[in-house]
């Protein structure tokens, strides 16, 4: 017996799986309501620690995997590439929230902020991109994509990247790459206008630089809109959305455990602080990632341009005002501006990338290159 169109339909939009997810994280949250803080009392001892740290990153990384699943329900209905923002806005949201969470703890914060922006950009940029190019050279041997999208995309992360984590390292105002108060308030205005306008164009009049080319050609780039979404039944984006943010909600909760458990480890340990902002980078970004080598796998590989591109742009124009803020109503230092060795490593990133993305088709070469690129900024991690 087939299933037509009103057997479909009839179908109910809510499974009881959906809410798997959330009810473990929102379990986890209510345990450490009620004991968390006589286990943070414990954290010296290294078997609590390391369980503690586990049990929340495995909790918040499955908890993004729900975000994500729930962001590509509402991808389908909304189209491209509104759909994809709804996804990336969501994962730096959490990743915004965690920044914050350890930025208002007691230990030395002031360069989370600028590790965990750069941490983004190098595991986007060098480690998705390489991985994600290399497995797709050796699938589908070249993959087409849309040229304008990407162009506009580090046309954008280029100027942000610059005056986020550059330009701070050369001003005469500070000695140590932080902002003085005009430049905070003044770099923030600025991030947040170009990032908008460039939010402005992309879900409008260009939102055809963001959809897969009509054609295998090279010529041939989409000039009209991009097809409809597909048609919602009734309350079916309500519920997704609703989903959406009880997956969200218990991560920003338990961001907050999360930091105390990361600053103690780190202090204790006498880990490199670049590593706490590597591992919210990982913690935030691996179900983007994993999303975006999916559809490379699929031959998808504006989608996950839109992905991993989307992301780096959004991680640094919505972080940067966001931090800043907080570090001028709480009197935290905050600075941005980077060592000369990753100064170095960003901007053959970007050069690298913007070549890259120059023309219509991609290779295994050009993974290979982005993997050594991430190997570097791996070893510097461990060994500045």
């Amino acid at each position: 017996m087939s299933l037509d169109s009103t057997t479909l339909e009839a179908q109910p939009m809510f499974q009881p799986k959906m809410l798997i997810r959330p009810a473990v994280a929102w379990g986890t949250v209510v345990l450490f309501l009620v004991f968390g803080s006589d286990w943070m009392q414990h954290l010296s001892s290294h078997a609590i620690g390391i369980s503690l740290f586990a049990w929340l990153f495995l909790v918040i990384v499955w908890g993004s995997f729900g975000v994500v699943h729930e962001a590509e329900e509402l991808a389908g209905l909304l189209g491209e590439p509104v759909g994809t923002l709804v996804l990336t806005l969501s994962i730096v949201l959490i990743e915004v929230v965690l920044i914050s969470a350890v930025m208002l703890g007691a230990g030395d914060t002031a360069t989370l902020a600028r590790d965990t922006m750069f941490a983004v950009l190098m595991i986007v940029l060098n480690g998705v991109v390489g991985l994600g190019l290399l497995i797709g050279g050796m699938r589908h041997h070249e993959q087409a994509y849309n040229l304008h999208g990407a162009s506009a995309f580090l046309a954008v992360i280029i100027p942000l990247a610059t005056i986020a984590l550059v330009l701070p390292s050369f001003t005469a105002s500070t000695p140590d790459g932080s902002l003085t108060t005009l430049q905070a308030v003044s770099f923030s205005i600025l991030t947040i206008g170009l990032y908008g306008m460039f939010l402005w164009l992309q879900t409008g009049r260009h939102q055809g630089y963001f959809v897969a080319p009509r054609s295998d050609t090279d010529q041939i780039v989409p000039e009209e809109p991009p097809p409809p979404p597909r048609r919602a039944r009734k309350g079916e984006m309500a519920l997704h959305l609703v989903l959406l943010l009880v997956n969200i909600l218990p991560i920003v909760i338990l961001s907050k455990s999360l930091a105390k458990v990361l600053d103690y480890g780190i202090a204790a340990t006498g880990a490199p602080h670049a590593l706490g902002g590597v591992i919210i980078a990982m913690l935030v970004f691996t179900p983007e990632g994993i999303s975006a080598l999916i559809a490379i796998r699929r031959d998808q590989l504006t989608r996950a341009i839109n992905l991993c591109l989307g992301g780096a742009a959004s991680t640094v124009g919505l972080t940067v005002p966001a931090v800043l803020a907080i570090g001028l109503f709480t009197g935290k230092p905050v600075v941005l501006g980077l060592p000369p060795a990753s100064i170095v490593l960003l901007a053959s990133t970007l050069v690298l990338s913007t070549l890259t993305f120059s023309g219509w088709r991609t290779t295994m070469l050009e993974g290979a290159v982005h993997l050594s690129m991430f190997a570097v900024f791996l070893v510097l991690v461990f060994s500045p």
